[in-house]
């Protein structure tokens, strides 16, 4: 018997539902095609449906014909995209994580203060470019210790940081101390602070590693948060693999091992760790429980003016 060990929270986060609602909202209110730019969440199985709904992802605004819907991802955008839609008179909705918008205004009132900026993130990553792009003034992007280490600033400098929302917690937490060791005058939130799905989602993570002998990560590649899922089981030393679905499971990942644990991305729906614990069972029989964890109970508001848009809404519009 394998035992099948699931971790609590896991999945969805509040920003991915509603940024998912404002996508099928839309498609209800003004019906097929909608424009997204760049994918809505990080999950190829979730833009694959949305698509098939009348979806049409983008990489940049200039592929959306005039007036044509269009929303901006949960990584958020840098203000000149912003800047662009409206010169182009393009009806935007906006399903930017509120808690990325947050560290949006948490960036502008420190550079208006007059603190030097220091973002800790991920090159390359949509919300980091979608953050660097919301504040008048020079930013500095660090990920390790040693990059705060390499800053060309005196040590005086005032400065100030804000986070990546889906960066692991202990990093994050090692370069907050870079920065107080680095620098005299530093301001920014506590770490405590950092998104509370991303907090939860590696609390519950180390919990399930303490209890599997392997950890299977439900999420895509370019994810981040589930990466980070990842890599915190490989610290806690349980063999651990990030999977898109079922497909992904590899049987020579069980030889000798009684208990695996499932934990899954913020932006991995439920029905692919289905997927994953059904490919399990056609290898061995399975047991399966759910270890005690945070219940999540957050929701963030739609735009006005979705709030009220359902299919049959929607359909009596539209007579």
């Amino acid at each position: 018997m394998l035992r099948v060990i699931l971790a609590k929270p896991r999945g969805f986060c509040a920003g991915v539902v509603r940024a998912i609602d404002i996508v099928e909202r839309a498609l209800d209110l003004y019906g097929a095609p909608v424009y997204v730019r760049h994918e809505i969440v990080h999950n190829r199985h979730v833009v694959n449906k949305l698509r098939s709904k009348g979806a049409i992802f983008v990489d940049e605004l200039a592929e959306i014909p005039a007036g044509a819907p269009t929303i901006f991802s949960a990584h958020g955008v840098a203000r000149s995209v912003q800047d662009e839609a409206r010169l182009r008179d393009l009806p935007v909705l906006d399903a930017t994580c509120p808690l990325v918008t947050k560290v949006h205004v948490q960036g502008r009132r420190y550079a208006k203060a007059g603190r030097t900026l220091i973002l800790i993130g991920h090159a390359g990553h949509a919300e980091v470019e979608g953050t660097m792009g919301q504040v008048d003034a020079p930013i500095h992007l660090v990920s390790t210790a040693a990059e705060v280490d390499a800053l060309p600033l005196p040590t005086d400098t005032p400065v100030a940081y804000v986070t990546q929302t889906t960066l692991s917690v202990d990093d994050t937490r090692s370069v907050i101390a870079a920065l107080g060791a680095r620098f005299s005058d530093v301001q920014g939130p506590d770490v405590s602070e950092i998104c509370y799905a991303t907090q939860n989602r590696q609390t519950a993570v180390r919990d399930l590693a303490r209890v599997s002998e392997l950890l299977i990560v439900v999420g895509a590649e370019n994810s981040s948060n589930s990466n980070r899922l990842r890599e915190i089981g490989v610290e806690m030393g349980v063999p651990s693999y990030l999977v898109a679905d079922g497909s992904g499971v590899d049987p020579a990942w069980l030889e000798g091992v009684d208990a695996v644990g499932i934990t899954a991305g913020a932006s991995a729906p439920d029905e692919l760790v289905d997927d994953v614990i059904a490919a399990l069972a056609r290898l061995r029989r399975i047991e399966v429980s759910q270890l005690d964890g945070v219940e999540e109970n957050i929701e963030f508001s739609l735009p006005p003016e979705l709030r009220n848009v359902t299919p049959r809404a929607a359909a009596a519009m539209a007579k």
